[in-house]
């Protein structure tokens, strides 16, 4: 049965991406597999140079607001970040991820802030927590005070970090 979903990747848009777990069970419940995930999730980041916006780790899914990786198509760095963690975590079991992934474009800022916000908000809905500050495993705190995590969030703190930490043009006076 052909699939009636049509993606539009290599065309510059951010993306809003969805995947789950095999049969939604909660393979990311527990500490180690999270810090898995993020530690491979930093190193795909780098290597298929891509920014990072948003993420969440939900127990059995994952989402990411993220821009076209520069050295990959999008499917391409999808699949080494599912088949790395999946080697890395799937022990015993015969799948650690859904097949497919959903995958929305967001083509306008009030459209990056309403995804971003359904990142930020998706612990709080299912009633892990009370205040989105309160998921540990989530870029919420990044955006809200700017601390660091495991993974590079692209966003104001980051931007802000990379321009003063630049070396200052030193003015070398004519001879």
């Amino acid at each position: 049965m052909p699939s009636r979903l049509k993606r539009y990747q290599n065309d510059g848009n951010h993306h809003f991406l969805t995947f789950s777990c095999y049969r939604r069970l909660p393979f990311l419940d527990n500490d180690h597999s999270r810090k898995v995930f993020l530690d491979i999730l930093e190193v795909v980041r780098r290597r298929h140079q891509f920014f990072l916006f948003g993420y969440v780790l939900m127990p059995e899914h994952v989402r990411l607001l993220l821009s076209e990786p520069k050295a990959e198509p999008l499917h391409n760095t999808l699949r080494v970040l599912k088949g790395q963690t999946s080697r890395q975590l799937r022990g015993s079991r015969d799948r650690f991820w859904q097949t497919r992934y959903y995958d929305f474009n967001v083509l306008t800022h009030r459209k990056f802030v309403e995804k971003l916000r359904t990142i930020h908000r998706n612990p709080g809905a299912r009633g892990w927590v009370s205040k989105p500050e309160d998921w540990p495993w989530s870029s919420f705190r990044h955006w809200a005070i700017g601390e660091a995590g495991p993974v590079e969030i692209e966003s104001h703190w980051t931007w802000n970090r990379r321009e003063h930490s630049q070396t200052p043009l030193i003015a070398i006076p004519p001879q």
